[in-house]
Parts: structure tokens; sequence; C-alpha cells
């Protein structure tokens, strides 16, 4: 175990981001007290955080200024934060061995096999003809999970619903005539039912840090998970001592971490029930908005906690009891994609508060202009609103009464955030998999 950094509080963060994803938590560590630089690859995105967040236009210059370097997502960035790491740099991100395993959905299915943790029923494919057949022989319901790039496209997921497959198979040839170019390769997976929980956890190139998160993403469009799958309009979540579903997963993936020095965060997303543990895909980076809401709970300051981290220091974070939850204030064309109705009903609005209250208030693709904030980007998600309690309606109602501060032209949300925790977490607890063991 390290001892505990003597280096001056003050500290240099260079923030890399793919397309923005990390500004907030780069403004949260700028209202700490350090001094950061965000550098943001995407075109689209490069206005996101201006006027929070001193920028950079080449990150490379700045890596003598930086005392730590922060990636924000997979896409290559592993590779990047290998090298630094390597030659001697503080950094947390992940190497081209985690990004695969988010990236390749078979290549992370097989690396959990090898780490001894079970896996459903699935079978990869580069041919939709292929899966056609294959559901044709072997009928039941399935999910179908592009890998690759297209997996970001989450309306791309589909999940069957009928017992002899024909969903799916109607879907397979519709992908085959309009997405053969997008979707190189993709999983059938069996379709389990049950509860979808994720686990996660800090890793510190040696091992996990504790406690760890557990989360419960809200990805449909609408109330009573109804409508297109989004990438996210909400998440509940607790921090927890490790629990059967943690032991089970993610901590049997320990070692292969650390012979790979991963630094940073990585969760499960499972489908559990009184049968068993079922896991369906890792995520081996910041969560978003999970890492947003995860601040909410933490009592650790962000900065000094990523610094730690990337030093390697056995470092116990210091977390709320009870709940915390973050839900998305989106516009138009939300979930989807589409520059002229972006342009026509969202560009550059406002976004103004009765009071001038910001507890809570985590910023997406948001700039400020002449002190206003302002709808910038091209996804339409533009806040994050986050509550915490003892309870969970009681971190519902703090989000909920944050949210109605609030004014953005065409903004909507979902009003349902957390509901799920009341019916899922008496069979969690029936089952066992929240006790420490």
């Amino acid at each position: 175990m390290e001892p505990p950094s003597t280096t001056p509080i003050k500290k240099k963060f260079l923030f890399v981001s793919v397309d923005s994803n990390i500004a907030d938590i780069a403004w949260q560590v700028v209202k700490e007290g350090h001094n950061v630089k965000l550098y943001i690859d995407s075109s689209e995105f490069k206005e996101v955080g201006d006027g929070f967040v001193p920028k950079t236009d080449d990150w490379k210059k700045e890596i003598g200024w930086a005392d730590i370097i922060v990636f924000d997502d997979v896409e290559g960035q592993g590779a990047k934060a290998k090298k630094l790491r390597d030659e001697g740099k503080l950094v947390v991100g992940g190497t081209p061995f985690t990004d695969l395993l988010e990236d390749n959905r078979a290549f992370g299915q097989n690396e959990m096999k090898n780490a001894g943790i079970p896996i459903m029923p699935q079978a990869d494919f580069t041919s939709f003809d292929e899966a056609i057949v294959y559901v044709q022989q072997n009928p039941g319901q399935y999910v179908i999970k592009p890998s690759g790039t297209a997996q970001n496209q989450k309306g791309l997921l589909f999940v069957g619903e009928e017992e002899d497959g024909k969903d799916v198979i109607k879907v397979l040839e519709s992908y085959k005539k309009v997405y053969a170019n997008k979707i190189k390769s993709f999983q059938l997976q069996k379709r389990i039912k049950g509860v979808e929980v994720a686990v996660g956890g800090f890793f510190n190139g040696k091992e996990f840090i504790t406690p760890i998160n557990v989360n419960f993403e809200h990805k449909r469009l609408f109330p009573g998970e109804l409508g297109v799958a989004t990438g996210e309009m909400g998440t509940s979540m607790f921090w927890s001592e490790p629990n059967k579903i943690f032991n089970h997963t993610l901590k049997k993936m320990e070692p292969k971490l650390a012979e790979e020095k991963f630094v940073g965060y990585i969760d499960i997303n499972c489908i559990v029930n009184s049968n068993g543990i079922y896991p369906l895909e890792f995520t081996a980076r910041f969560g978003y908005p999970t890492i947003a809401i995860q601040q909410e709970g933490m009592i650790s300051p962000m900065g000094e906690f990523l610094f730690e981290l990337a030093r390697g220091t056995t470092y116990k974070l210091k977390c709320k009891s009870g709940f915390q939850l973050g839900v998305y204030i989106v516009v138009p064309p939300f979930p989807y994609q589409d520059r002229k109705t972006f342009e026509a009903y969202s560009k550059d609005a406002v976004i103004t508060f009765k009071k001038p209250e910001f507890n809570g208030i985590h910023i997406e693709d948001v700039k400020k202009v002449d002190n206003e904030w302002v709808v910038t980007g091209d996804s339409g998600i533009v806040l994050l609103v986050c509550g915490t309690g003892q309870t969970m309606r009681d971190a519902q109602k703090m989000a909920y009464n944050r949210i109605k501060n609030i004014r953005i032209p065409n903004m909507y949300y979902r009003k349902d955030i957390g509901d799920r925790w009341f019916e899922d977490t008496d069979k969690l607890h029936s089952w066992g998999y929240l006790r420490e063991n």
C-alpha cells in the first residue's frame, strides 16, 4: 500500500474526450480548485463545456504540463492510455484489452468464460443469412446485439418477444437490407427474464477499490420501460460493500485487470433471477451518466480520488449511505440524430433557472455564453439532474423538485426514474444477491 500523496493539493488535470462525455467531471474538478484542461476530439461537440472548463486544441502538447491524464472512453483510447502509463505518466484509462472487452461482445463473453464466470447461451455472426438460419433451426426468444461502433446506436438492439423467434427473423431481414454496411458483426443472445442490474467498481491498477456500485439503468424513452431504446434516460444506484453479484462476476476479473494494469471504472451488466446470475456485457470505462451520479454519492473529492486511483494507492472511497439517482433532460431530436431538427428546435436554446440553485445539476451538451447556459452539440442531451436520500423515494423527490426549477424550450424527461427499485429490491433480497458473500 502506497502512502497518501504528499504532492500539493492543487494538481494539473488533462481530460481527453472522444465526444465530450467527461466535460461535467472536468467541471467538477475545476470547482474543487485544480488546474484543468479539456480536449474534445469530435468536431460536433467541440463547444461543449465552453465557459465551464478551460480547453485545449492539442492534448498531446499538454502531456508534459499535466500531473494526471484522464481518458473518458474506449474507441482506441486504451492504447493511448497504456502507452503513457508505460512511460511513467499518471493515467486513468484503459488498455487495448479492456477496450476490446466492451467493443467486441464475443471477446468479452469469452474472457468472462476464461475467468470462470458463467455465461448465457449465445452465438456470434458476421452474416445475417447465417443468423436467420440459426434462429429457424433453434426457435426461441433472442436479443440482437450489434458489436463494434454499431452497438453505440442503441436503437439497433432488439429484444425478441415471440417464442418461435419469427420477430427476430423479420428484424434480421430488415437489418440485412438497411444496415449491412454498418453492422459488421453481431450477437444473438438467448433472452433470459429477470432483474437487470449492474455492478461496477474502480480499479487502481492492482485491485478494486471499495465500496462498489450497484445501479439500475432506465433506457427506454417513455415511463414504464416503453418506447424506443435510448442510450439512457436515467439511472438509480447505491454504494455497497462487495456483494454476491460482484463476487460471482466482476471480482473474478481482478487478476486479469491487474495483469493489464487497468486504471479506471469497469462494470458488468447482468440479468439475475432465482436460478442464477447471467452476465450480459462489460462497460470498461466511466459510465454516462453513471459517473456524474456516482459523484453525487461520493464524499471523497473527485480530483483527489482520481489522482490517488492513478497512483495505485489503496484508497478508501468515502461515500454517502442511501440512494442516488439521475434524470436526463433532453430536447429534440433525442434519441435520434437529425441535424436539421436539432438546429430548428434546440440549437442555442437558453437554459434558465427560476432560482439560482445548481446543486445536483450536471452539464451534458451545454456551453456558457455571456454567463448564460446554452444548448450545443447535436445529441439533444442537455442536463442530468440528480437527487440523493436515505430512501429511493427521498432521492426521487429531490431530483424531481430540482427539475421544476429548470426551463428549456421543448424539454422532456421520464418521471419514473427509480421506480424499478421498488419492484426489483424484494426479488434481489429474496434471492440473496445483495448480501455480502
